[in-house]
């Protein structure tokens, strides 16, 4: 059927309709109570006009439908579709950020805090969902400061000889050692709880009662570590604003836009407390009024398995704003009300979000001009990073069958590679050729002595590898307590990249500069590995040849490296410059040269004096 026939045809039922180009792409889902209504209205000459719709039915060539129900089924499939296909003319939420849990451990002796990307039904307590995911990083940075929980994921018997560095920094009592008692660690885990489910007033209390209560019988260290979590505590009380006094549970929503670009700021609000605040940014909704938006951005929000608060406040009336809430109703299991408030406390509460959308606006236009900026932009949210990775570490391990092992660090902060940041790793433990044990020592002692020494820690860990590299340090990071420390892989042969909250890899457009940044770093990485592994093989391989020479022994092969640099300065010396190294005569000068001269011409017998 031509289009035209296909537009005499359509229904009078609500349902979705789809209009496609001439490549048979999608160019715009829409949701209607009326099908045959709305879409024949995009083609009648009395229709109101502006340039994007009239662009759009310009380039229309197909047209699909689909029959719904009712309006809400039209809804929520509207929004599933828009989420699929991304079309051209619809507002798009450029955020494919997933929000994650804290999951406590309560089904395990020895609880543990971790991050989750789902709930399951597994005996575990579960607190979240955290947005922006930023709030989830910082709560578990300042929990792990706050009380000391283990972080490895060993047995615990007691039996233990040693504890592991988490003792010595005070991040853990070592129950694996029985140096804390079950009943003891207990008091920690619950105390975790309250500290999570924002209980903090009497958590703070009882803290100060035991803290004066070590100073009275002079337990002073246990004194000064209960002052510091403390003084955390408030900290943590002071930066949640109190906006309002009752203990109210809202999501407040504001939007601001300049041109074709928009902006729509988010506040949490929990207890009356703001929580937390995350700005979201719209481009080329030239033609759609500040409603739209709103509406766009509610869909697609929170219809990723995050859940709405009971109250919503919002900028500008929704439309269809009854249905909307129906839909959020649905999704929450309970009542959910949207408001556009027009004065007192809550209209209040909503321009506070406006003006913070007028920032964060300004803020994002002045830098998209900024092509590092963008870079950095782009690697926060296709990896749905807490914030922008300003310093990003590469790591890579190199060998020869087994032979010479030796792991890289290399260092990309502020734009640029920051050569005297490198580290290199000659491997201790690991025997033969086991890239996934060589990495894991790697890791291992780079942030093992970073924990110690304070130094600083990156904002995105990037490993050469694929799916095994990337589990090795997540392990790692997660027996220290650095789980909350973003680490991804990429892999050489397809490029893809590989995050622990997916069990997919991720392809970057090959055009992407983000993508370049990535490979520009693992390929430095590789790159200092190789140079590193050749250099040491080369001096095994040199001092071979030395050990050969009549009259070279240990303390003049020692002399030779030392004074001339390098294995190749040795080999590429003069009999003067050789003769004028420590411990070496003329006459030995004379023997080394030969020897390495005759063996280039191929020459064949040892060297004469």
């Amino acid at each position: 059927m031509t289009l035209e026939e296909k537009l005499a045809r359509v229904p009078d039922r609500p349902g979705v309709y789809l209009y496609r180009d001439a490549k048979a792409q999608v160019l715009y889902v829409g949701k209607a109570a009326s099908l045959r209504s709305r879409v024949r209205s995009y083609f009648q000459e009395s229709r109101p006009r502006d340039p994007k719709t009239d662009a759009l039915v310009r380039q229309i060539r197909d047209l699909e439908y689909i029959v719904t129900d009712n309006e809400l089924e039209a809804l929520m499939l509207e929004a599933n579709l828009v989420r699929k296909h991304r079309p051209r003319y619809n507002i798009i939420l450029r955020d494919d950020k997933h929000y994650p849990f804290l999951k406590l451990t309560t089904n395990e002796a020895f609880p543990r805090l971790l991050v989750a990307r789902r709930v399951q039904q597994d005996g575990a307590a579960y607190f979240g969902p955290f947005y922006p995911a930023t709030a989830m990083r910082e709560t578990l940075r300042l929990t792990r400061q706050l009380f000391p929980l283990r972080t490895c994921s060993i047995a615990i018997d007691g039996t233990l000889e040693r504890p592991c560095i988490q003792y010595a920094i005070h991040r853990c009592n070592a129950p694996c050692t029985g140096w804390e008692t079950r009943e003891g660690y207990a008091r920690t885990a619950r105390d975790v709880a309250r500290f999570l489910e924002g209980r903090d007033e009497d958590l703070a209390l009882r803290l100060t009662k035991e803290m004066e209560a070590a100073a009275a019988e002079a337990k002073f260290e246990r004194a000064a570590v209960l002052r510091d979590q403390i003084q955390s505590l408030n900290k943590v009380r002071e930066r949640q604003k109190i906006i309002s006094t009752d203990e109210v549970d809202q999501d407040v929503i504001g939007v601001v836009r300049q041109g074709n670009d928009a902006c729509v700021e988010l506040f949490f609000v929990r207890k009356g407390r703001l929580v937390g605040q995350e700005p979201f940014f719209f481009d080329k909704v030239g033609g759609s009024r500040d409603g739209e938006i709103l509406s766009a951005f509610v869909r697609q929000f929170y219809g990723k398995a995050v859940s709405p608060a009971p109250e919503i406040l919002v900028s500008e009336e929704l439309p269809e704003a009854e249905l909307t809430a129906q839909w959020l109703a649905g999704l929450a299991g309970r009542r959910v009300t949207l408001h556009a408030p027009q004065r007192g406390a809550k209209r209040e509460f909503v321009a506070m979000a406006e003006e913070n959308a007028v920032l964060a606006l300004q803020n994002h236009l002045l830098s998209r001009d900024d092509r590092q900026q963008l870079v950095l932009e782009e690697l926060r949210r296709a990896l749905s990073l807490p914030g922008l990775p300003n310093r990003i570490e590469g790591y890579d391990i190199s060998n020869l069958q087994g032979a010479e092992q030796v792991g890289s660090m290399v260092v990309w902060e502020n734009g640029g590679l920051k050569k005297d940041g490198y580290k290199r790793f000659r491997i201790r433990t690991v025997a033969g050729a086991d890239d996934f044990a060589s990495l894991g020592e790697v890791l291992t002692r780079r942030f093992a002595k970073a924990l110690e020494q304070g130094s600083p820690l990156p904002d995105l860990v990037l490993i050469d590898g694929g799916r095994g590299q990337l589990n090795v340090g997540l392990k790692v990071l997660q027996d220290l307590g650095l789980d909350w420390l973003p680490v991804v892989a990429l892999a050489k042969q397809e490029e893809e990249v590989y995050q622990g909250d997916s069990l997919q890899p991720l392809v970057l457009d090959p055009t992407s500069p983000a993508l370049h940044t990535l490979q520009k770093i693992r390929d430095e990485a590789h790159r200092f590995a190789i140079t590193y592994h050749k250099k040491l093989r080369s001096k095994r391989t040199l001092q071979s040849v030395l050990d050969t020479i009549p009259g070279v022994g240990p303390a003049i092969r020692t002399s030779l490296l030392k004074t001339l640099g390098s294995a190749r300065r040795v080999r590429e010396s003069s009999v003067a410059e050789l003769a004028a190294v420590p411990k070496v005569t003329p006459t030995l000068a004379q023997r080394i040269y030969d020897h390495f001269h005759r063996e280039e011409s191929g020459e064949a017998g040892p060297a004469q004096p």
